[in-house]
């Protein structure tokens, strides 16, 4: 529990530790949340499945959403340069204006291959010396499949923002993935 002391300062007066023992490992990640919330209505769910629509595995589906996102999401650097803290993604919007920061991307991404019942992990930490959102998503055909981009023949590690830029990005920041460093999972 946290308490306002001024403005926007806040300090904690109470924490508890919480033990959960859950027996199925995907379940946080195929449900809705705070950073890539969406419901039946939602017009990325829409989209989704729309795009799942005769794709026989779910790395199938993953490519379609993944291919979807990269190529019709711009990068948007002037919300890049203005983000506060405390931005929450909204995937309809990153949807209907097409243009979004990495969080945008990761979570849009997140929300529609959950929507399709396809495990999937918001990740938050840094690429680099860059904080930085991408995501990890779980294919029953294939296992775990990490920032994701597909050449054709393969996955390789990468992830939509950069992806979406029309070039790779700077192999010194990507490498083999790690220069990924994780903090938070949602």
């Amino acid at each position: 529990m946290f308490l306002n002391v001024s403005g926007d300062q806040y300090s904690q007066a109470a924490a508890q530790a919480v033990q959960a023992d859950i027996s199925d490992e995907f379940q946080p990640f195929l449900r809705p949340n705070q950073y890539s919330y969406f419901t039946s209505s939602t017009r990325a769910v829409a989209k989704a499945e729309e795009l799942a629509t005769g794709r026989k595995s779910d790395l199938g589906v993953v490519y379609k959403v993944y291919d979807y996102v990269t190529k019709n999401v711009t990068y948007d650097y002037d919300k890049a340069a203005n983000v506060q803290s405390g931005y929450v993604p909204n995937v309809d919007d990153t949807l209907s204006t097409g243009k979004g920061i990495c969080f945008d991307y990761a979570a849009l991404m997140t929300a529609m291959l959950r929507s399709q019942r396809i495990p999937c992990e918001l990740i938050v930490g840094y690429a680099g010396e860059a904080y930085h959102a991408w995501i990890a998503a779980h294919c029953t055909d294939t296992g775990k499949v990490v920032n994701i981009e597909f050449d054709g023949d393969k996955w390789t590690l990468m992830d939509p923002t950069f992806a979406a830029s029309g070039d790779r990005a700077d192999p010194n920041v990507i490498g083999d993935g790690e220069n990924y460093n994780p903090v938070y999972y949602y």
